[in-house]
């Protein structure tokens, strides 16, 4: 791999040149951006998609924004009510002038957020993730108590979770059509062929209990939006949540049904794991029944079969990923285990 190298002077403007392979590519430089804080900076590395800022003040980390200003501005309250009920979050830090985001030459927006060096949630660990599902509670749990207004764009897009169903099925339709009309068929094709009947009907089932729920005003609340392994960190100043830039206004246990899916999906579905994860959030903050079963539909709903033919659908279908093919059996391997834990879950719900 060539090595890139980096280059400043008067005619960049304060802008890094990066050379690689012959090409020339300008970005902001991150100093520039950060001169818009009350910030005494010692050092900046590059990390994915980010900056991670060591200064006077901790610990910070510079992330691109491309939401709204009501969007950022609601986001830096909820986070600073969040830390105030006792959570660990990455807060955000306003500008010199008071604003949740800085803006560059370019008109690229950025937030600079709290960091929390530690370690992700591990997925092989239970107690680990049975603190990061009891972590969950208590920040739905401190959301709940928020008294500020929340934003007409936010309600907006609540009670939205049929009509993405309702979608999901359609796609999933498009797809069976696509390849049922291919005369030559790929590995991948042909397995999705024969295990579409059976994930449709699942997807159709699901979608009709969801109708039969109708609309759970009383569930709606302030979601994560994103929270999985990943966006849980265990710091020196405890479980610290990060990453809420896809935060939702929805029900509750959404993020619940998240974080269960992805623990589930590294665990092959042990029903027991599953039920533990449940039981734990629900020691802190108690689930009533119709959430109960919001959270059945949530996991019941073939997600990963529709991530994945979806994924193959709007990318070069013809280009056969080894990898898409992989996943699919992986899928199929989990569904007994799955459809074990779902009848379990069943019970205790619908």
């Amino acid at each position: 791999m060539n090595k890139q190298t980096l280059s400043y002077d008067e005619e960049t403007r304060g802008k890094t040149v990066i050379n690689h392979m012959g090409g020339v590519f300008l970005y902001n430089r991150p100093e520039q951006i950060l001169e818009q804080y009350e910030l005494e900076v010692k050092s900046i590395s590059r990390g994915r998609d980010s900056y991670q800022c060591d200064t006077e003040q901790g610990p910070k980390i510079l992330r691109e924004y491309r939401g709204s200003k009501e969007r950022a501005g609601f986001l830096a309250d909820m986070l600073d009510h969040l830390s105030g009920q006792g959570r660990t979050v990455e807060t955000v830090m306003r500008t010199k002038e008071g604003e949740p985001f800085s803006v560059n030459e370019e008109e690229t927006k950025y937030i600079l957020y709290q960091a929390f060096p530690g370690a992700e949630c591990d997925t092989k660990n239970r107690a680990d993730m049975l603190s990061a599902v009891r972590e969950l509670a208590l920040l739905h749990q401190s959301a709940q108590n928020y008294e500020g207004s929340v934003p007409e764009f936010l309600k907006s897009g609540q009670n939205n979770l049929l009509l993405l169903y309702e979608k999901r099925n359609r796609e999933l339709n498009k797809v069976r059509n696509y390849i049922r009309a291919k005369k030559k068929k790929n590995d991948f094709e042909m397995m999705f062929a024969v295990w579409y009947p059976e994930y449709v009907k699942k997807a159709q089932e699901t979608t009709d209990i969801l109708k039969d729920l109708g609309i759970q005003e009383q569930l709606i609340g302030f979601c994560h939006g994103d929270y999985n392994q990943h966006n849980v960190i265990f710091s020196r100043e405890g479980i610290a949540v990060v990453h809420f830039e896809n935060f939702l206004y929805q029900e509750s246990v959404g993020d619940l049904a998240n974080f269960i899916r992805k623990m589930m999906e590294k665990n092959n579905w042990n029903a027991g794991l599953g039920m533990d994860l449940i039981r734990g959030y629900d020691r802190v903050r108690k689930l009533s029944p119709e959430e109960l079963k919001y959270l059945y539909v949530y996991l019941a709903y073939p997600e990963k079969f529709w991530k994945i033919a979806n994924r193959y659908y709007n990318s070069h279908k013809a280009w056969l990923s080894g990898r898409n093919i992989e996943k699919l059996e992986k899928v199929v391997a989990q569904e007994d285990a799955r459809e074990q834990f779902l009848q379990m879950l069943f019970h205790f719900t619908v």
